[in-house]
C-alpha cells in the first residue's frame, strides 16, 4: 500500500469514527450537555468557562464536582484534589482501550493524546465497535469519534449557554440525570466478563450505603472497596471453577 492511499484509508476511517456521534451513546450525552450549560449558568460561570471547563476536562461527573466545588465555596487545592480522585476511575478505562488501538508504529504522544478523550462514553462505544475495525485504523477510528464528540459538546455548550437559563429547573435536571441512567444499561450489557458485572452490582449497593456513612468518600470508598470484594469473589469463582474441572 502507498503512503498517499494508506493517508486515505486513515481519512476514510477517521470520518467512519466521526459518525459515531449520531449513535445513541453519544446523542444522550450530548443532551446531558445541555443540562450542564443550565448548571454552569446557575453557577454563575461565564460561557468561555463552562466551554473550557468541557475542553480541558472532558468528564462530565468531574466537571460536576468541580462546579459544586466552587458553588460550596472550596479552595483551589480541594477542587483539585476532589477532580483528581473522580478522574482516577479513566485509569481502568485508559489500560483497557489502548493495547487494543496501539501497534508497534504507534507514536506513545498520539495515544497520549487519545488518551485525553476516553470517558465513559468513549469507552463503551470504543468497547462495542473496536473489534471490528483492523487493528492499524483503529487509532484513527478512536481519534474520529473522541476528537468530534469532545468538540461537538463543547459546542453545544456554548451555544445552548444563554438558551438554557429559561429551562424551568425539572427540564435542565431531567436533561442531566439522562447520563447516568444510560451509563448504568450500557456499562452493564457492555461488561464482556463476570468480575465486572459483580463489581458493578457491589457498586450500585455500597454507593448509597456510603452516601450516608461517609458522603465525603462514598464514591472512592465504593470503588476501592468494591472493586477489590468484586476480585476476590472472581478469583474465588474461577479457582473453584478449576477445581471442580480437575476433579
Amino acid at each position: 500500500m502507498t503512503t498517499e492511499s494508506s493517508e486515505r484509508s486513515g481519512l476514510a476511517w477517521f470520518l467512519k469514527g466521526m459518525r459515531g456521534i449520531f449513535s445513541l451513546p453519544a446523542l444522550i450525552l450530548m443532551t446531558s450537555y445541555v443540562g450542564f450549560s443550565a448548571f454552569a449558568v446557575e453557577a454563575g460561570l461565564t460561557r468561555g468557562q463552562a466551554v473550557a471547563m468541557t475542553l480541558g476536562i472532558w468528564a462530565l461527573p468531574a466537571q460536576m464536582i468541580l462546579v459544586g466545588s466552587m458553588l460550596g465555596g472550596a479552595n483551589i487545592a480541594a477542587s483539585f484534589l476532589a477532580v483528581t480522585l473522580s478522574s482516577i476511575r479513566m485509569m481502568p478505562m485508559v489500560a483497557s482501550i489502548m493495547p487494543e488501538m496501539r501497534t508497534k508504529k504507534t507514536p506513545l504522544p498520539v495515544l497520549l493524546f487519545l488518551s485525553h478523550f476516553i470517558a465513559i462514553t468513549s469507552w463503551v462505544f470504543a468497547s462495542l465497535n473496536l473489534r471490528h475495525v483492523p487493528r492499524e485504523r483503529r487509532v484513527a477510528f478512536f481519534a474520529g469519534f473522541g476528537i468530534t464528540l469532545t468538540c461537538t459538546n463543547a459546542l453545544i455548550v456554548g451555544v445552548s449557554f444563554g438558551v438554557v437559563s429559561q429551562f424551568p429547573p425539572v427540564v435542565a435536571g431531567a436533561l442531566f440525570m439522562l447520563t447516568p441512567v444510560y451509563f448504568i444499561s450500557s456499562i452493564w450489557a457492555s461488561a464482556a466478563q463476570p468480575v465486572v458485572r459483580i463489581a458493578f452490582v457491589i457498586g450500585i449497593v455500597l454507593g448509597p450505603a456510603l452516601a450516608l456513612v461517609a458522603p465525603q468518600f462514598d464514591v472512592l470508598l465504593a470503588g476501592i472497596g468494591g472493586g477489590t470484594v468484586a476480585y476476590l469473589i472472581d478469583r474465588y469463582r474461577r479457582k473453584r471453577g478449576s477445581d471442580r474441572g480437575a476433579a
